[in-house]
């Protein structure tokens, strides 16, 4: 721990000297985004971008063999140009992630000990190299808006998008909510990895009122998330279809979204789930499932505060290479926003997720929740688990001292959902050879630890925000089991946005 806070110490102090920036956490907060700044126009194209800068540190459970404790730096430069034309517009983003010092040896070779942090995703998806770097086309896609009367646009080409996002709410509350513990949850860019990932396809969007929305995509991930090279796509598909509202009277404000995803998964390679090896290895059949969901919710004034709820649950049919896929998920949280200390404006939040797992390994039914493509790392900020045969109870402390300082401390108590399928981590395809999640066998026991984190968000002015993160994992039975040297897990980083 003295290690971790050493290292993001004094990167803080190192980049700080040097009048360079760090990134926004992808962690909830209760701050709204910081205003943009204005554009630079060449004629009558509009130029943006961002330049990300991010230091980590890793002290991961102590394997048998490995490199657990190393450091490195993941930065991302992004330029946007953009023209607005009477009835059309087309946007260009080249995106160029670079990658400096990334470690060797940090995948354990023990039984189940597997990668050992996020920094053996990145050498391994970069054929092993330290420091690397790529240019590619983030978003390059043209967007026609004379459609039905102006209340339809279809976007054409490439994209990125968050499931959930399609409609902000006009409560403040409800839009930090949704912002937050909402959107990206099956569907995301994987905004938080150092290359993200977007999608190939067309996207409709249709506002019959400003309180409605109904979205329908269909597209094609592309390739990225680890692997610098995000030029390609890979033999995966999906197709998507949401009903949004947002609604409510007097002081109760309310937004409420049914969606239907069928996803199609055709490469054909090794699948990750709990059955022996023996049984997985000639299952080279498609994956195919089908997920049903919605959220609600829920703002309501008080004399003494905001109270607001929320649920978000899914269910999941289709096939599983050979296996029938019946699966859920479930999420329900509240919260309240005190009058008291207005001085520090605190938001208390907690809540209970869900997600199935499978029981029997040697079944006919996969019963582990798929969470498709989701960016998880807004819901795991240690990000060594995800949804898939997950129990998570959890408790959230936000506030807001000063318009410019976020701080937000959250406690998990994390436990498999299934004793005998695997531990879970990933966020889903990302290369044509790699399936996008990975699972270790906890041999029965449940309990993975408790998860205790802080982050503090500065927003020095509109272009420049700094924001520090580190999280502490009690290791439990499970991870005492994988990794009996030392099950105690430990992650930080400093990161910054600059906004050009």
């Amino acid at each position: 721990m003295v290690r971790v806070a050493f290292i993001l110490l004094l990167t803080l102090f190192t980049l700080h000297a040097n009048g360079q920036a760090l990134a926004p956490a992808a962690a909830p907060t209760a701050a709204a985004p910081a205003a943009a700044p204005q554009p630079i126009k060449l004629g009558d194209i509009t130029v943006t971008g961002t330049l990300r800068l991010r230091g980590y540190a890793w002290d991961w459970f102590q394997p048998a063999s490995g490199n657990n404790e190393y450091q490195y730096s993941g930065n991302f430069l992004r330029v946007n140009l953009a023209e607005s034309r009477q009835s059309w517009q087309w946007n260009a983003e080249l995106a160029i992630p670079f990658l400096l010092g990334m470690p060797l040896g940090a995948t354990g070779t023990g039984p189940q000990q597997g990668a050992l942090g996020l920094g053996s995703n990145y050498v391994t998806a970069n054929n092993g190299k330290q420091n690397t770097a790529m240019i590619f086309p983030r978003q390059l896609y043209v967007q026609f808006d004379r459609i039905a009367g102006e209340k339809a646009h279809l976007k054409v080409g490439r994209f990125t998008f968050l499931d959930g996002s399609e409609l902000a709410p006009k409560n403040a509350t409800l839009a930090t909510l949704k912002r937050d513990r909402v959107t990206q949850r099956l569907l995301g860019d994987f905004g938080f990895s150092d290359i993200g990932r977007s999608f190939d396809g067309a996207h409709l969007s249709y506002s019959p009122s400003s309180s409605d929305n109904i979205t329908v995509i269909g597209a094609v991930p592309t390739r990225g998330v680890f692997q610098v090279d995000g030029w390609g796509w890979n033999k995966a598909g999906f197709g998507y279809a949401a009903y949004t509202r947002d609604w409510g009277k007097g002081r109760h404000a309310a937004d409420t979204r049914v969606f239907t995803i069928e996803y199609d998964d055709w490469r054909h390679i090794l699948k990750t789930d709990n059955r022996p090896l023996a049984v997985r290895r000639p299952d080279t059949a498609n994956i195919l499932i089908n997920t049903f969901g919605g959220h609600t919710l829920h703002a309501v004034e008080t004399g003494t505060g905001t109270v607001n709820v929320m649920f978000w649950g899914a269910v999941q049919t289709g096939r599983w290479g050979v296996q029938k896929q019946r699966a859920g998920a479930i999420d329900a949280e509240a919260g309240f926003q005190p009058k008291i200390l207005p001085a520090l404006k605190p938001w208390l939040r907690g809540g209970y997720t869900w997600g199935s797992g499978s029981s029997d390994p040697n079944g006919n039914t996969h019963g582990t929740f798929f969470q498709i493509l989701p960016t998880p790392r807004p819901y795991a900020r240690f990000p060594f688990y995800n949804m898939m045969n997950n129990e998570d109870a959890f408790g959230a402390l936000i506030l807001r001292p000063h318009t410019k300082v976020t701080i937000s401390s959250e406690y998990h108590s994390l436990r498999l959902s299934e004793a005998h399928d695997f531990w879970y981590s990933g966020g889903g395809v990302f290369q044509p050879w790699t399936f996008g999640y990975s699972g270790r066998s906890t041999f029965g026991r449940r309990s993975l630890g408790n998860l205790y984190d802080t982050s503090l968000e500065y927003r020095m002015n509109r272009k420049f925000t700094i924001t520090a993160y580190y999280g502490h994992t009690q290791g439990l039975a499970a991870m005492k089991q994988i990794y009996p040297q030392g099950k105690d897990g430990e992650f930080g980083y400093l990161e910054g946005l600059y906004r050009f």
